[in-house]
């Protein structure tokens, strides 16, 4: 996980055609410019979930993997909280769902590394990066987030 602003993302990060792309996106970006929902940037191989909600509170139950795509999660307004385990460490409860990039796992709460984002600031996770967005930062609030995913 490599968590920074947007304006440091190229500085650390080995850029690839595709990451390269989602930075721009990124970085083009003007807050209310798309709808909630996806936007194509290059067919399967780089695209933006547009998101808003309100953060949710209480314990981390479940965490996400993905195995196909990196995240890149970006928080436009707002601020949250985005649990974070190794992938070493988490016991897995819902197999792999290779149409949607995903499986869900557990893990104890002293092996969960609490990272806070602000409006600004993103996470990208690898696959070895198992994750718990949408949490809040104290109480909850309204976010609102991009989450570029990027093929590997």
């Amino acid at each position: 996980m490599i968590v920074t602003h947007l304006s440091e993302a190229r500085a650390q990060v080995a850029m690839t055609p595709n990451l390269e792309k989602a930075l721009h996106f990124l970085e083009s970006w003007v807050e209310g410019s798309a709808p909630v929902g996806r936007v194509t940037v290059d067919d399967d191989r780089v695209y933006v979930e547009v998101q808003a909600y309100e953060t949710l509170s209480g314990e981390i139950e479940k965490l996400e993997g993905h195995r196909r795509y990196l995240d890149i999660q970006y928080v436009s307004s707002g601020e949250e909280i985005i649990g974070w385990a190794s992938i070493d460490d988490v016991t897995e409860t819902d197999p792999f769902n290779k149409e949607h990039d995903y499986w869900l796992g557990t893990a104890s709460a002293e092996r969960i590394t609490e990272v806070r984002l602000k409006a600004g600031q993103l996470a990208i996770l690898f696959p070895s990066d198992m994750h718990a967005p949408r949490r809040a930062a104290g109480s909850p609030s309204k976010v609102s987030k991009l989450v570029v995913k990027v093929e590997l």
